[in-house]
């Protein structure tokens, strides 16, 4: 009996249904979120580009072009906005309010302001030198040993400054013959001028002239004194009685001597008033355009001798030469 009880108990059979959704889990949600999140982050940025001014743009282009090192160093193109302490590319973009970028109309008043400034300087510069000729001519008339040379001194405004021309005269030259040794007359008023000029603190250039009478005869001037160097002679002469005159030294920027190539009568070459001391007082823009062009210093003194060589071209020895033609000055 129970061997038949053991053969009558029922067989039970387990069967497991396996999903289909349990192949894939739960990655595809990560996936999803990501997608979302990179939409997201992508229709904000279009919004931000739209809703940004253009200057608020440009500002970002600049900062982002500046490397932290020049920025810090001040350095480069880039250098930033000059009211941050520390410097960085662009401008300063903490100037915006909605719509409308503070930073960029300050930046319109301050270049306005700066050439407005820049104007009044002019003026009040031209008025001093307006100022200083009437000066001059009133210091003039009102000296009785100069009274006389009036009709020889020529004022002018010009775009350098105030030129003041001292000329010859048929019968009143300013230098003897054929030298640059001043006549008393003229030393006298050279004096007065250097007084006046220390009054002021622009810097002058001193430029000689002759007229186009060729120095000591046809000829002689290939190798020896010409009036190239008689003109600059007599430009670093009158430089001379001018600082004797209480002119600073160092007021004199340049000393130059021009020959008979700028004639101030161009009709007639070989005309008295050719003969003349031409006197620059320059405005600031005129010194800081010739500071721009001027060459710099060589470094030794071999160097400077080699530099002089080569601007003056071949050397001419300053013999001296024979005695000047009749009626030259």
């Amino acid at each position: 009996m129970a061997g038949d009880a053991k053969k009558l108990q029922p067989i039970i059979i387990k069967r497991i249904k396996k999903s289909g959704h349990a192949v894939h889990g739960g990655a595809w949600k990560i996936a999803y979120a990501d997608f979302v999140t990179a939409m997201m982050a992508f229709f904000l940025l279009m919004w931000l580009l739209g809703s940004t001014t253009e200057g608020d743009k440009k500002g970002i282009a600049d900062y982002f072009s500046s490397p932290l090192k020049l920025a810090l160093l001040g350095a480069g193109s880039g250098s930033g906005d000059s009211s941050h302490v520390i410097k960085g590319g662009g401008q300063d973009l903490t100037r915006t309010t909605g719509q409308v970028k503070r930073g960029e109309v300050e930046a319109r008043k301050s270049t306005i302001n700066v050439h407005q400034l820049k104007a009044e300087q002019i003026r009040a510069e031209v008025a001093r030198l307006e100022d200083l000729s009437k000066k001059l001519r009133e210091k003039i008339e009102g000296n009785g040993k100069l009274s006389g040379l009036s009709n020889q001194i020529m004022m002018e405004m010009t775009r350098d400054g105030l030129r003041i021309q001292i000329v010859d005269a048929d019968q009143r030259a300013m230098f003897a013959s054929g030298s640059a040794t001043v006549v008393p007359g003229m030393r006298e008023l050279l004096r007065e001028l250097g007084g006046l000029l220390a009054e002021v603190p622009n810097r002058l250039t001193l430029e000689g002239h002759t007229d186009a009478l060729p120095f000591g005869g046809s000829g002689s001037t290939e190798r020896g004194y010409s009036n190239w160097e008689l003109s600059a002679d007599r430009a670093n002469a009158s430089r001379r009685e001018l600082v004797a005159g209480g002119l600073p030294d160092d007021q004199v920027l340049r000393v130059q001597g021009l020959a008979a190539s700028n004639p101030y009568d161009r009709r007639d070459p070989a005309a008295p008033a050719n003969r003349r001391i031409s006197i620059i007082v320059m405005t600031r823009e005129a010194e800081e355009a010739l500071f721009r062009t001027a060459p710099e210093a060589p470094e030794s003194e071999e160097a400077a001798e080699d530099a002089a060589a080569a601007s003056a071209g071949p050397a001419a020895p300053a013999a001296a030469a024979s005695s000047p033609p009749a009626g030259h000055r």
